[in-house]
């Protein structure tokens, strides 16, 4: 699929996989992304992109997956799988802890059943098997040592042993003192010589004490003598712990076999460990590079948008350097092959082997740094040619070893073979290199191939230019600053710049003059036409993006006056809607005033005084709703010279409502608060309560603050939530607490990989009434917990 095989390393995907691998907790998982290589069938690249992408959003959203221990379960399944074999103490540990994370794992994604619907294929009808664990436990202690209880005659030897050690030490102290007394010891205690515990004793008087010589001073003044009676009491231990010993290899070879029907069960463990160890390396290595999962296409085709190449992104990181310029490139079967010209050091051979890398990682099931709008097929061939191939060896000369490639991709291209070529036709004179190179691009025009090739050669751009299939394509150069912007333009071909960046090192005008003279008139004119279509394309860039940002803002115009005027609609029906509320229970009330005036009067029997007084009452009632017209008042504005301060309490003069100051811009507006509602209003527009007013207004803020405060959750719990989400939950939150004074917030994000904790710091490190934040106690969370203090 790849040619030749060092095209891989020349596009750097060695480097992404040796990255890859320093994120792996295991072997195992270092040797599956060893053996990662493109694949060619879809299914299995778009299974292996979303289990990526899934464990990527388990690791920024979610709770940490439980992956304390990974140990490699394969070699001590196959030597359990021998016939009269056992396994060792720490081999059985090593078995319990990664029994454990299996069984941890596999609940962790049972709770979670159908949200990582991709990662539970890889452990999809693997049993827990319990029965193994308990085995093991009721032999293996925390400690990874044999249990003393693991057997009825384990526990007696180790009883034994016990006290035959007790017995041993209480007499050969009786015999050092009573040594020391006669005066026959040497200066020092007692001291063990071939893991015997012995006594000095001077050599004069080595015959007094019975017992076996050990060992003997350099001087030669010193015996080390182990005492008769204890010596036998040591060798009684010694069978004792021999005893042990072949009890204790009964007891594993026991274990062992009850581990070896398991044996095929053990390995699918294995099998699943390894595995997530190794996508849970691809999930960082992506989080890394801010890599994205693209779409996947069954044409051969490749629609880049915003790409970036992963091993100078990370280099930028690491130097700080700023953001690496994005790459937008399209190939379809339209323009199948893009002809890149331009200067020297712009940005070409980066612009290609982006191309061919983030091809590479996606058919390797890798999460790419570009944007998820981003389309890439699937080329079953990717030919490279990058780099000085020559070889003595081979006898094969620089050019010789580029035009073995050209053969090789002449024979054997096709539709759904990948080309990368940098710097096609260098090598030989450019008489003949230029036109072998023209003749080489029609040939796989032909073929129907799709790639990206680079090159200075002027018929190449020519030929493109008149050519269906080949479309050329420039990095965008600064000819005022004389520098690269390292921006791929589509559609026409880029100069060299080769006279104003020699002009720009210092070459001598003479020098470039001579230059200019011995190239043709013809090929200054195009040179000279390049430099000003380049210039033209730069400003067309410049107009271009003036404009999209002109458009963003007038579009941001446009939401927020049709907001507006929905506002304004739904309180316009609001107040018909109580309007008409109102006159339907006027005319309610009238029509029972009337009916009423008219049963009065026929009961007074139409006597004139009476009927006059109901018509005045009904007159009176009538007068009650009929509306005074206002007399016409422009609105009141504050005429004072008042300073407004943070704390305030204002009378919004509009409307009559009282509001309490929580910002003073620096401009001529106020930020108030409403309740739990804020509002900006002109200076003008509010005048100051003081005194009796503002007494009253902060008396009845308090009953009701004191009334928030009794409802107020001092706490926020935002685990496993997206971060969007946490951080509009989190803002919600902490101004309710600055509108009602509290004064510490109580945020809980858990610790996994650090990524949501991140995100809450920045926002407040922003938020302006947060003065400081620091971690709970150790005990009690730690850094999964932030308090944050409001002033």
């Amino acid at each position: 699929m790849i040619f030749p095989k060092n095209a891989i390393d020349k596009l750097g995907f060695n480097e992404i996989k040796d990255l890859i691998k320093e994120k792996c907790l295991s072997e195992p998982g270092k040797e599956m992304v060893e053996k990662i290589q493109p694949q060619v069938k879809l299914d299995q690249i778009d299974r292996f992109l979303r289990q990526t992408q899934e464990f990527k959003d388990l690791l920024v959203h979610d709770a940490p997956l439980p992956v304390d221990h990974l140990y490699p379960i394969k070699p001590m399944a196959e030597k359990a799988r021998v016939e009269g074999s056992f396994l060792g103490e720490d081999e059985f540990y090593r078995i319990l802890l990664s029994l454990r994370t299996v069984y941890a794992v596999i609940r962790y994604f049972k709770e979670r059943e159908g949200q990582y619907a991709h990662l539970e294929l890889l452990f999809e009808h693997l049993p827990i098997e319990m029965n193994i664990i308990r085995r093991i436990e009721a032999v293996i202690d925390e400690r990874g040592k044999i249990k003393d209880s693991a057997s009825r005659l384990l526990l007696d030897l180790t009883q034994q042993i016990l006290k035959s050690e007790q017995e041993a030490r209480k007499r050969i102290d009786q015999v050092f003192k009573t040594a020391q007394q006669n005066g026959w010891t040497a200066d020092g205690n007692l001291t063990v010589r071939d893991g015997r515990l012995c006594i000095p004793i001077l050599a004069e008087n080595k015959r007094k004490l019975k017992g076996l010589i050990h060992d003997e001073s350099s001087t030669g003044q010193t015996a080390y003598i182990e005492p008769e009676e204890v010596f036998h009491l040591n060798n009684k231990v010694r069978d004792l712990e021999f005893e042990r010993r072949r009890e204790i290899i009964r007891i594993l070879t026991e274990l062992t076999s009850v581990l070896r029907p398991h044996v095929p069960l053990l390995m699918a463990y294995h099998g699943l460990l390894s595995k997530l160890d190794f996508v849970r390396a691809k999930a960082l290595f992506a989080i890394d590079i801010e890599a994205e999962m693209p779409e996947l296409s069954k044409e051969a085709e490749i629609d880049l948008v915003g790409a970036r190449h992963p091993l100078l992104l990370i280099n930028a990181k690491k130097d700080s350097h700023p953001s690496v310029v994005p790459l937008h490139i399209k190939i379809d079967g339209k323009d199948r092959v893009i002809l890149v010209s331009g200067p020297n050091a712009g940005g070409k051979s980066v612009c290609m082997k982006t191309v061919g890398l983030l091809q590479l990682m996606t058919q390797a099931g890798l999460l790419i740094p570009a944007e998820p709008t981003s389309r890439l097929g699937v080329f079953k061939q990717i030919f490279a040619d990058i780099g000085d191939d020559q070889s003595i060896e081979s006898d094969l000369s620089t050019y010789s070893a580029h035009l073995s490639k050209m053969k090789h991709f002449t024979e054997f291209a096709n539709a759904r073979t990948l080309v990368l070529i940098d710097e096609f036709g260098t090598g030989t004179d450019p008489l003949f290199g230029g036109p072998i190179a023209e003749a080489v691009l029609e040939a796989l025009n032909k073929k129907g191939v799709r790639g990206v090739i680079t090159t200075h050669y002027s018929n190449l751009k020519v030929y493109a230019s008149n050519t269906d299939g080949v479309e050329n394509a420039s990095m965008l150069f600064d000819n005022v600053e004389m520098r690269p912007l390292y921006i791929l333009q589509i559609g026409k071909p880029g100069s060299s710049y080769a006279y104003e960046i020699a002009q720009k090192i210092g070459l001598s005008r003479e020098i470039l003059e001579a230059a200019k003279q011995k190239v043709g008139m013809e090929q200054k004119k195009v040179d000279t036409l390049l430099v000003d279509l380049e210039r033209d394309k730069k400003l067309i860039h410049d107009t271009k993006v003036a404009i999209s940002k002109r458009e963003r803002e007038l579009e941001s115009l446009k939401t927020e006056y049709e907001q507006l005027q929905q506002y304004l609609e739904e309180n316009k029906k609001q107040i018909l809607r109580e309007a008409k509320e109102e006159a339907r229970q006027i005319l309610k009330d009238a029509n029972r005033l009337v009916e009423n005036t008219i049963a009065e009067i026929k009961s007074a029997q139409a006597d004139k005084d009476k009927t006059k007084e109901l018509r005045k009452e009904l007159h009176r009632a009538t007068d009650r709703h009929v509306e005074k017209r206002p007399q016409t008042k422009t609105v009141e504005t504050s005429q004072t010279d008042d300073v407004f301060e943070v704390g305030d309490w204002v009378k919004i003069l509009d409307t009559g409502t009282e509001a309490q100051v929580i910002e003073v811009s620096k401009g001529t507006n106020l930020v108030l608060a409403l309740g739990d509602l804020r509002t900006v209003v002109k200076r003008t527009k509010v005048t100051k309560l003081k005194g009796k007013e503002r007494a009253k207004v902060v008396r009845k803020n308090k009953m009701m603050s004191t009334e928030s405060v009794a409802e107020f959750q001092p706490e926020v719990d935002v685990r496993g939530m997206r971060t969007d989400d946490a951080l509009r939950q989190l803002e919600t939150v902490l101004d309710r607490a600055v509108m009602i004074g509290y004064p510490t917030l109580k945020i809980v994000h858990g610790k996994g990989d650090g990524i949501l904790r991140k995100f809450i710091r920045d926002y407040l490190r922003k938020y302006n009434h947060v003065s400081h934040f620091e971690d709970e106690h150790a005990d009690r969370g730690g850094d999964g917990i932030t308090y944050a203090y409001i002033q």
